[in-house]
């Protein structure tokens, strides 16, 4: 057996408290390839745990069986930081409460300085020239010292992932389909990902504007290539992902069980794990650049009453929802439609239907680029 559990102390957020991520790791240290998978950085996304706890079981039994190949690292609990942050009995895990923003956005800029620092170290060789990228990124990893709790747990992430082939960061949304989101350089490679984990939708994106943690380790790579100039042979060696497992209350074993079977068949087809998968399951997403997706939000305060389900196919000014104003004299002129602009696919949709100015409502994921969708992509 190869696996051993790591965990990794942070720094301490007050006084008498401490916090841990906790690691396994299966394989030889260096193997390759190297796969991470982590689960819930955003920790009141509980559905992404639960398959990891199914996963975990799995590649035990594949340890035991001696079929782990590469190198494969799990972090069922991203964010032990967040499921802390219970307040009257609400778990709010997507913002760090002592004033840190959102735990998937602005991660560190591993680009910043690296095509200066690697340029007189390339070479010819493909392989040879990943290796010492990889190098300079743990270089400025190992650089770096927390300020706070919140920069400590990115800091041990960050460390862990960086040297990976394949970065999974598991989430959810409200409520919604399985989706996928990528960088186009990694379209159609990760065709296996996207038809394995049964993804309706595969969300493009260069540079969705608010450095996650999966574009943290994926676009360097292209970044680096870009500034090259092609002068030396650089990949986009590390296939990094985020997966969304539908809606925060899809939490059960029903689901949990077959999508980390899903994630094992995925790890088996990039040589992590010996074994023969089943034929790949064919293909249900539609693709689509992250601009072309209408991220429809809420006009003003209210309930919101959907009239549209989940995974419909609508057109450019259906009604999506109508927001309800409770305090209407006349509950007659108590409606207002929110529609899309976009023909496409109903992706997700607000699990909490009191709604503010803003508010997102849906995302409906369309194929011709939206003018006004530009800057920060993603919902914040």
């Amino acid at each position: 057996m190869t696996k051993r559990i790591e965990r990794v102390e942070l720094l301490g957020g007050s006084v008498g408290t401490s916090r841990r991520v906790v690691v396994h790791r299966y394989g030889r240290p260096g193997s390759r390839p190297k796969a991470y998978l982590q689960a819930s950085l955003h920790a009141d996304e509980i559905p992404p745990m639960l398959v990891q706890h199914h996963l975990i079981r799995l590649l035990d039994e594949a340890d035991q069986a001696g079929l782990i190949q590469g190198e494969i690292l799990i972090v069922p609990v991203a964010n032990p930081i967040g499921v802390g942050q219970v307040v009257n009995d609400v778990l709010s895990g997507r913002y760090e409460l002592g004033g840190g923003g959102n735990f998937n956005r602005n991660w560190p800029d591993l680009s910043n300085g690296l095509a200066d620092q690697v340029r007189g170290r390339l070479g010819a060789d493909m392989a040879a020239n990943v290796a010492t990228v990889r190098a300079a990124m743990g270089e400025f990893l190992e650089a770096q010292r927390p300020t706070s709790q919140m920069s400590s747990l990115r800091l041990a992430l960050a460390r862990l992932a960086y040297d990976a082939d394949i970065v999974l960061d598991l989430h959810c949304d409200n409520e919604a389909l399985p989706h996928l989101f990528l960088i186009p350089a990694h379209w159609p490679l990760a065709t296996d990902l996207a038809a394995e984990i049964g993804s309706r939708a595969v969300l493009l994106s260069d540079d969705s504007g608010g450095r996650s943690f999966d574009e943290a380790f994926s676009t360097p790579w292209v970044r680096l290539a870009a500034s090259l100039g092609g002068s030396h042979p650089v990949p986009a060696a590390c296939l990094a992902a985020t997966i969304e497992y539908r809606g925060t209350a899809d939490v059960s074993d029903e689901l949990a069980a077959p999508d980390a079977a899903a994630l094992f068949r995925f790890l088996q087809r990039r040589r992590l794990i010996a074994g023969d998968p089943p034929p790949l399951p064919p293909l249900q997403a539609v693709v689509a650049s992250l601009d072309a997706v209408d991220l429809v939000r809420s006009p003003a305060a209210g309930i919101l009453a959907y009239k549209q389900p989940l995974g419909a196919t609508v057109a450019a000014g259906a009604v999506i929802a109508e927001l309800v104003d409770p305090m209407a004299d006349d509950p007659r002129q108590a409606r207002t439609a929110i529609t899309t602009v976009t023909d496409g696919l109903l992706l997700s949709r607000r699990l909490d239907h009191m709604v503010r100015p803003g508010s997102s409502v849906t995302k409906i994921v369309g194929q011709k680029k939206l003018p006004h969708r530009t800057g920060l992509l993603l919902e914040d």
